[in-house]
């Protein structure tokens, strides 16, 4: 156990993550965050256009994303998760209109891929066997290398599916990181597909809970702290360079680095780190959602990818969005608009509406910029990274910022400095 204080920079997912994690074992945290608020590119705020709290990208997680439940169990946010008693999804293909719900059975052996009712239309079981190709890629081969992207299955499930997960199109994204995916989701068994999302938003089930955690058990959490640089002597950092002041770092004393690999690349020296980036962008709708609609639905051929239904609005998810960063905003908005009430039953009147554009909301998960991603372990002993961009062995995910914040907080007390 270390003796002196780790100081976590950046208080998104993997920084809140690392600091749970410390304070819960007794460790002296301090977390230095440069905006007036927690949770990064995983948060909540007021929308004026809508009237309404919104998130700032919307996110889902499964029942088998173990590090994101433990992390929310720590800081009691779990129970503001809601999702279907049993693993299903909800499927609309907007051009055809059909409709159908995927209702993977619980345990690990899969005869639901028998069943007609329980699996997508017009799919063999020998379909979703073959999916099992992925669980052996190589670091060099693409999700379409492995399997049929010419297959039912593969359009209507493994296409929508690997692209909101991969955030970039499965043809050029990583088979390995997509094999991570159905090994610890499909492969898992319906126990570990149940869909779940933060009904109040992310703020108040992931962020906002995680501060007054880490408040509550001795941690410190400094708002509006600009790091402007790090200082190196010898095999360790010596000083944190803040706007306002240095900070010398005590013999005892360590760094968790927890921001975006843009910004860790400009203050680790000769760092590797994903260079291509892809865009996310989210439509909010303030329009309450049908009494009977599901909270998610996947949609096949339109625009719109993911829809999630709230008490208050309706959101869209697009993924690997560059395409719509310089688009005019309304246009877009109408044509999600258009497939929104379709498949909601609504006129076509387009109701109040925010859309919000992450252009680098992760990295681009294909397999040359997975090789990419840095270990949480530096050269400095007493220096360590987190981030969805590190090593995880997942994409880009809220799992992968959490489990990356425990690796590198298991790595902070595992050793002195």
């Amino acid at each position: 156990m270390t003796s002196g204080t780790t100081h976590i920079v950046g208080a998104g997912l993997a920084g809140l993550s690392a600091a749970v994690q410390l304070v819960r074992g007794g460790h002296k945290v301090v977390v230095h965050e440069l905006a007036r608020h927690a949770g990064g590119r995983c948060r909540s705020y007021y929308e004026p256009a809508l009237g309404l709290t919104i998130d700032n990208g919307n996110h889902l997680l499964l029942s088998g994303n173990q590090s994101a439940l433990d992390f929310l169990d720590a800081i009691g946010g779990r129970h503001l998760l809601v999702g279907p008693a049993q693993s299903e999804f909800t499927f609309c293909d907007v051009k055809s209109g059909a409709r159908w719900v995927l209702r993977p059975n619980d345990g690990q052996l899969p005869w639901w891929v028998f069943s007609e009712r329980r699996r997508v239309p017009e799919t063999r079981a020998l379909d979703y066997v073959r999916l099992g190709r992925l669980l052996f890629a190589n670091g060099h081969e693409t999700v379409t290398d492995k399997i049929d992207s010419g297959s039912g299955v593969y359009r209507k499930l493994m296409y929508p599916v690997l692209l909101a997960a991969l955030n970039c199109d499965p043809a050029e994204g990583s088979a390995t990181l997509a094999g991570a995916v159905v090994r610890e989701t499909l492969a898992r068994g319906g126990r570990a597909c149940r869909p779940l999302i933060a009904a109040h938003g992310l703020g108040a089930a992931l962020v906002d809970p995680a501060i007054a955690f880490i408040r509550k058990n001795g941690g410190d959490v400094r708002f509006d702290t600009a790091l402007r640089g790090i200082e190196y002597e010898n095999d360790r950092v010596r000083c944190l360079k803040f706007a306002e002041s240095g900070l010398d770092l005590e013999p005892g004393d360590s760094v968790i680095l927890a921001v975006p690999a843009w910004v860790a690349r400009t203050l680790v020296p000769e760092l590797k780190v994903p260079t291509e980036y892809r865009a996310i962008f989210n439509a909010h709708f303030k329009i309450a959602a049908p009494a009977t609609m599901p909270k998610i639905i996947g949609v096949i051929n339109g625009t719109t990818e993911w829809l999630f239904a709230f008490e208050d609005r309706l959101s869209v998810t697009v993924s690997n969005a560059d395409r719509f960063n310089d688009a005019e905003r309304e246009p877009v908005a109408r044509q999600i608009w258009s497939e929104v009430a379709k498949i909601a039953g609504f006129e076509d009147a387009l109701p109040p509406w925010q859309i919000v554009k992450e252009r680098r909301a992760t990295f681009a998960a294909t397999p040359a910029q997975n090789a990419l991603r840095p270990s949480a372990r530096t050269r400095w002993p007493n220096l360590l990274l987190a981030g969805d961009w590190t090593a995880t062995g997942l994409p880009a995910t809220i799992e992968g910022a959490i489990r990356s914040g425990e690796t590198a907080a298991k790595l902070a007390t595992a050793k002195g400095f």
